[in-house]
Formats: C-alpha cells, structure tokens, sequence
C-alpha cells in the first residue's frame, strides 16, 4: 500500500511516546492534545528532497522487553520513538527533567561522531541493561543509515538533533525549519519515526522561535537537560564521571557519542547511577507514569 509522506508523519503524530503524570500541566497538555490539532503543517518542498514512506510497522524493530537494571520498566513500548501531538499553543515545551518522585535517570546522547566508538557505547548500554536516548544529528544519519535501526533494536529511543548541528537560535526561520524537517524526514526513512523529541543544537534552551518551529513540524517538547557531562570537552574519564554526581532522580543527562572518555567513564557512571539506586532508562520511560 503506497503511503504519503503527509499521512506518514500524521500517524505518527497521533501516537504519543509516554505520559507525564509526574510533570507540569503544560506538558500533560502538549501530550494529550490531539492529532487533529496538530496536522502536518509543514511542506519539505525544496529542502529533502523526493518522499519517502516509513517501512511497514512489521519491519521496524522490536525492542526488547527484558527487566534489568533498578526500578526499570518492562515493556517494549515504553520507548517508543513516537511523536505526541504538539502543545495547544503550537510551540514545543521545553523539559529539562523529568519527575523528582521515581529513581530514574535518562542518559541522551549527542547522535554523532566515530561509528565504531557509537557502537561501542551501544554495547556497554546493551551489556548492563541500561537504555538510552540518541538525539540524531541528520548529516550522521545520512552517512551511517544503518545505525538507527541498531539503535531502536536494543530498546533505546531517538530524537531529531537537527540536519547539520548550526548555531540554530540565531538562524532564521526558513532555515530553521529546514534543519528540523530535514533531520525529522529522514529519521522517517531510516527509523520508521519522526523520533520523539527535538533538541536544539548547540544550545541547551530553544528560543521562543525555535520551539514555535519545532512545534509546528510535530514535536511537542523540545529537550533539555540538567546535568551536563561535559564529555565533549574531552577531560578524561574519571573528569567525566566526575560531573555526573549531580545526577538525581529525574535528571535528563547530556552526554556524547564518538568520544573515548565517554566510552571509558559509561561503565563507572552506570555503577555509580545504581550504586545510588536510579536506573538509566530513555526518556520515554523517564517521563512515563
């Protein structure tokens, strides 16, 4: 059965990735709001290229539903890279954390970087039951189609990081639109989703035109993050693992593929996380009831 590209990303808008009973009543709203509301409301004429149609549910990726870890959910759709339908206002919500009242903690990571070194982290995850976030930057994807799939197959989610990692809040809008349309078609391609967050590159808070952006091409939060890892500055391992102490129940964790330190400090951060009795989940599973 042949798809358009509209009625693709409209049913995956319908669908929302998790429920926020632990989070602001602005976020509730943009998670319940219906489909309707939402539409596709924006062309990518002129910026991506000839449609493409998402593979047939059947051909996506299962996502395991084993229980490892502390406190961790077990079920597959808990992290589900679908789009909740954008907020009343049209804008994205900004989110930085999740609720203070569960021991979880979502580690997201830059989707970028070496491809060997992304795997490696992939396998530590996969290895100690920890699942994650991967905010795909769109070039990375492009050049490395197959890892979305790797990814999604592991129980881990995906978020749109914009097509090329600008200076995005001092874009225009034309061209703001372009970095997240382009980015968010082709996780479609690949991934069978639109991922189920945008985060701003380059930035760790979207301005008010870049939500409104984000918002008007499906994404009803714009994701942020409390801790920063600092990972890409490169200060070595036990520097890394170092600046995740802050990390709480409820922290959104700002972290990098394609770095050595990373991939040296995951094992020890992880130890730590559950020495302290907080799992590492997606943030679907964060944000989830």
């Amino acid at each position: 059965m042949n798809l358009s590209r509209r009625s693709v990303i409209g049913a995956g808008l319908v669908l929302a990735a998790a429920g926020l009973a632990g989070c602001s009543k602005a976020v509730q709203a943009a998670l319940t709001t219906t489909s309707a509301a939402a539409g596709d409301p924006m062309s990518t004429a002129g910026t991506t290229g000839p449609a493409t149609a998402a593979p047939p549910a059947s051909s996506s990726p299962t996502a395991p539903s084993t229980t490892t870890g502390i406190g961790r959910p077990s079920t597959a759709a808990s992290s589900a890279s679908t789009v909740p339908a954008p907020p009343p206002s049209g804008s994205a919500v900004e989110i930085a954390h999740g609720p203070r009242d569960k021991p979880r903690v979502a580690l997201t990571f830059h989707g970028a970087g070496d491809i060997d070194m992304a795997r490696q982290i992939l396998q530590i995850a996969n290895t100690r039951g920890a699942r994650i976030t991967v905010m795909m930057v769109g070039t990375w994807l492009s050049d490395n189609p197959g890892i979305a799939a790797e990814i999604l197959a592991g129980g881990h989610q995906l978020g749109n990081h914009t097509w090329s990692h600008q200076d995005i809040n001092s874009m225009s809008e034309g061209d703001m639109r372009a970095e997240v349309i382009r980015c968010r078609d082709l996780l479609i391609q690949f991934a069978g989703t639109p991922g189920a967050y945008f985060r701003p590159s380059q930035t760790p808070t979207a301005n008010a035109l870049m939500k409104q952006v984000a918002g008007a091409a499906g994404y009803a939060i714009s994701l942020s993050y409390d801790v920063d890892s600092l990972d890409y500055t490169d200060p070595g391992a036990a520097a890394v693992r170092a600046n995740m102490d802050s990390a709480q129940a409820g922290s959104i964790v700002s972290m990098h593929l394609g770095h050595r330190d990373t991939i040296d400090a995951l094992p020890g951060v992880l130890d730590d996380l559950n020495g302290r009795g907080l799992a590492a989940v997606t943030v679907g599973e964060l944000l989830a009831h």
